[in-house]
């Protein structure tokens, strides 16, 4: 089992940034990547960004690009998600989730309860 709880959510003006953490908990050495969701009101759950555990490789999604950055510490077990230039229409409720399967060959099978990220107009 792998327990993701994430932080630093929050309310921003557009144009603003916000950092938010993700620190996992358990079996952390079966994790292969850690990724960033996100979903508003009713809107699907979309992917935002990824990053391997081992390597650091990082993916994101084409509305994120340039704007915010994904890392990782593997030591305390945590990733981040650095998000600059906010927009309004990033206002998400955004989950953390764990890719435990190996070599990344599955899919996420761990989530984190969601943290609330505003930027107000």
């Amino acid at each position: 089992q792998v327990r993701l709880v994430e932080s630093g959510g929050g309310l921003v003006q557009a144009g603003g940034s916000l950092r938010l953490s993700c620190a996992a908990s358990g079996r952390t050495f079966s994790i292969y990547r850690m990724g960033w969701f996100r979903q508003a009101p009713e809107k699907e759950r979309e992917f935002v960004a990824d990053i391997t555990w081992s390597g650091g490789r990082t993916r994101y999604a084409d509305f994120v690009k340039g704007r915010f950055t994904i890392s990782g510490d593997s030591a305390k077990n945590t990733v981040y998600l650095q998000m600059n230039s906010l927009k309004p229409e990033d206002s998400a409720v955004y989950y953390c989730a764990a890719d435990t399967s190996p070599y990344g060959l599955g899919t996420y099978d761990y989530w984190g309860q969601g943290t609330q990220v505003t930027a107000s107009s």
